[in-house]
């Protein structure tokens, strides 16, 4: 059976998460989801230190979220991030963002990313260990 790289990540609202009624600002989750996003790649061998090494960053492309229900000021919400797509130079994650209280879906989002190498800002194949250890994940021709 072929491994899928999941995360899961947990965050609690603060107040700079949100506006002047305790509701969540649209661009807080988006840096929830970057984080389970940063967490996820870690997993898939692209860890902080290394990229800062290496200068070799995987960089979002395409950003698509729909907002289903609002997070609130002291809310508890678990951000569920898996692999979804791997393609010759983009992949594409997805998450999923609940309330934990109640399991509430708030938020669905995918992304597409591209690996760039800096400073040339170029971008560059995925691993080519990559076509194996996520075949099941590979977009069909």
């Amino acid at each position: 059976m072929q491994e899928t790289p999941t995360i899961e990540t947990r965050e609690e609202v603060m107040f700079f998460d949100t506006d002047c009624g305790g509701v969540v600002h649209n661009i807080a989750y988006l840096r929830m989801i970057e984080t389970a996003r940063t967490r996820l790649a870690g997993l898939m061998g692209m860890k902080l230190r290394e990229m800062a090494h290496t200068h070799l960053f995987p960089v979002v492309v395409r950003t698509e979220i729909d907002y289903k229900k609002p997070a609130k000021l002291g809310d508890e919400l678990i951000i569920h991030g898996r692999l979804e797509t791997v393609e010759r130079v983009r992949f594409w994650c997805s998450f999923e963002m609940r309330r934990a209280e109640d399991h509430a879906l708030l938020i669905t989002c995918r992304q597409s990313l591209a690996l760039v190498q800096m400073p040339e800002g170029r971008p560059v194949r995925l691993p080519e260990d990559w076509k194996v250890k996520y075949a099941h994940l590979a977009k069909e021709k």
